[in-house]
C-alpha cells in the first residue's frame, strides 16, 4: 500500500508570508479580464495556447496548489476550483487547460509516497510547469519495459492527452510489461522519442492543447514511475480514491464557468442591445411577408426573456451550491489524509459525481437557451456566443456522467461504494 503525503489542512490558516484566497481570487479575475478581450478571436484562430500559458505562468497560476515551503503559492483546493470556474468564464477552453494541470500535478500526491512528493512538487515549482497527460481508461494502457539502466523504456499511443502540445510535463498511465501493473509516469515531452500530434480539429476547446502523443522507446527514469493506478483491493489508500473526486469537481466547475460566462455576456447584450426593424431584417433576411416578433421591441421587458433568464438563473446557482458543497466535502476528505476511511472516500465521491452531473446538465441547458432569447443576433460570429455551447458539448463528450449516475443511484439504493477510478 503506497503512503499517502500529507495534504494541507484547507481549514488551516494560510502560512506566513503565503497569499490568501482573496489574493488569487483577484489574481484569477484579472487573468479572466485579459482572455475576455480577445477570446473570440483566439477561439476562430485555435492556435496552440502557448500565449495563454504564459499569461498563467505570469500569473503564478501554475504553482498555486504547491505547497509556499516548496515555492508554491500555497493555496488550497477550494481556491483551485474557484479560480478555475473564474477563468472557463472567460475562455472555458483554457479553464479546461488549467483545470487538467491542477488534477495532474497532484498525481504525486493521491500515488506516490512522502519524499517523492516533496521532489516532485519542488521540481515543478522551480521550473513552473505546465502538467498535461491524462489516464483515459477508455484507451489501452502505454507499455512500460524495465531496462538494465534501473529505468523503464516507454512506448506506445494515447489518443486523448490533454495540453499535449504546451505541457512542460505529461502524467500518463503506462502498465509494465512484466507484470502489467498499472502505474503513473512522469514523462518530459522534450525527450526523444516523444511526438505530440495536432489533433486540433474538434469543434470546442480549440485552445486547450490537447491531443495525440506517441512514445518510441522514451527513456523513463525510476523516480519518473510515481505510483501505482491498481484498483485490486487494498492496493491504494482510500484518499487515492479521491482522485477521481478531485477531477469530477473540476470538471463540473468548467461547466459552472462557461454557465455563467454566457449568462454575463447575454445580459450584457440584452441590456445594450438596440433592436430596430430595419437592423433584425438584416439579420433575418427582407422576405416578404417575414414579420418580426414584437418582443424584439422591448427585448429586456419581454415576459418570455425575464422568465427564461430567472430559470436559467436557478438552474446556475442550483448547480453551483452543490458544487460548493462537494467541494467543502472534498477539501475535509483531503486533509483527513491517511485517517480518511472507505466510507468517507464514498461519500464524497457520490457527492463530485452528482455535482458534476447537475453542473453538466445546466451548461448544456443554459448554452442553448441564452441563444434563444437573444435571437438572431447569436447567430452572428462576431459575437462569439456559439463558442460556450461548443465548448460545453465538447467537454461532456470527453466526461460523460453517465457512469458517474449509476454510482449515485446505486449508493442511494444499497449504500454500494463506488468502484475505484482514476480521474478523466
Amino acid at each position: 500500500m503506497t503512503t499517502t503525503a500529507p495534504a494541507p489542512d484547507p481549514t488551516a490558516p494560510a502560512p506566513a508570508g503565503a497569499p490568501g484566497r482573496a489574493h488569487w481570487l483577484r489574481v484569477a479575475r484579472e487573468v479572466a479580464e485579459d482572455l475576455a478581450t480577445d477570446a473570440i478571436t483566439r477561439d476562430q484562430a485555435g492556435k496552440p495556447p502557448f500565449d495563454e500559458v504564459a499569461r498563467l505562468r505570469e500569473a503564478g497560476l501554475l504553482t498555486l496548489l504547491i505547497s509556499a515551503e516548496h515555492g508554491g503559492g500555497g493555496a488550497d483546493w477550494g481556491t483551485a476550483h474557484a479560480v478555475v470556474r473564474e477563468v472557463a468564464a472567460a475562455d472555458g477552453a483554457i479553464g479546461q487547460l488549467l483545470g487538467g494541470h491542477y488534477v495532474l500535478s497532484w498525481t504525486a500526491r493521491f500515488f506516490a509516497g512522502p519524499d517523492l512528493a516533496e521532489r516532485v512538487a519542488r521540481r515543478s515549482a522551480a521550473g513552473q510547469w505546465c502538467w498535461g497527460g491524462g489516464f483515459a481508461a477508455h484507451e489501452p494502457p502505454l507499455r512500460l519495459t524495465p531496462d538494465s539502466s534501473d529505468g523503464y523504456l516507454l512506448n506506445g499511443r494515447q489518443g486523448t492527452v490533454g495540453g499535449a502540445r504546451v505541457a512542460d510535463r505529461l502524467a500518463v498511465r503506462a502498465a509494465r510489461s512484466d507484470t502489467g501493473e498499472p502505474l503513473a509516469v512522469l514523462v518530459d515531452p522534450a525527450r526523444p522519442g516523444v511526438t505530440s500530434g495536432d489533433d486540433g480539429d474538434a469543434f470546442g476547446q480549440r485552445l486547450s492543447g490537447g491531443g495525440s502523443v506517441e512514445f518510441d522507446a522514451v527513456p523513463v527514469p525510476g523516480d519518473a514511475v510515481l505510483g501505482s493506478l491498481s484498483a485490486d483491493e487494498g492496493a491504494l489508500p482510500p484518499f487515492a480514491g479521491l482522485a477521481a473526486a478531485t477531477g469530477r469537481l473540476v470538471s463540473a466547475q468548467l461547466c459552472l464557468g462557461i454557465a455563467e460566462g454566457v449568462l454575463a455576456e447575454a445580459r450584457e447584450y440584452t441590456r445594450t442591445r438596440e433592436y430596430t426593424r430595419a437592423g433584425d431584417r438584416s439579420l433575418l433576411g427582407d422576405h416578404p411577408g417575414v414579420g418580426l416578433p414584437s418582443w424584439q421591441d422591448g427585448l429586456a421587458r419581454d415576459p418570455y426573456v425575464l422568465v427564461t433568464y430567472g430559470e436559467l438563473t436557478v438552474d446556475a446557482r442550483a448547480a453551483s451550491a452543490l458544487a460548493d458543497q462537494a467541494v467543502a466535502a472534498l477539501d475535509g476528505g483531503l486533509a483527513r489524509g491517511e485517517d480518511l476511511t472507505d466510507d468517507e472516500c464514498a461519500e464524497i465521491s457520490v457527492l463530485a459525481a452528482a455535482a458534476e452531473a447537475a453542473a453538466a446538465r445546466a451548461v448544456h441547458d443554459i448554452t442553448t437557451r441564452t441563444l434563444d432569447v437573444i435571437g438572431p443576433g447569436a447567430a452572428s460570429s462576431r459575437h462569439g456566443f456559439d463558442r460556450f455551447w461548443r465548448n460545453a458539448r465538447t467537454h461532456t463528450l470527453y466526461h460523460p456522467v453517465a457512469h458517474g449516475l449509476r454510482e449515485v443511484g446505486d449508493y442511494f439504493l444499497s449504500g454500494a461504494h463506488p468502484p475505484f477510478a482514476l480521474p478523466a
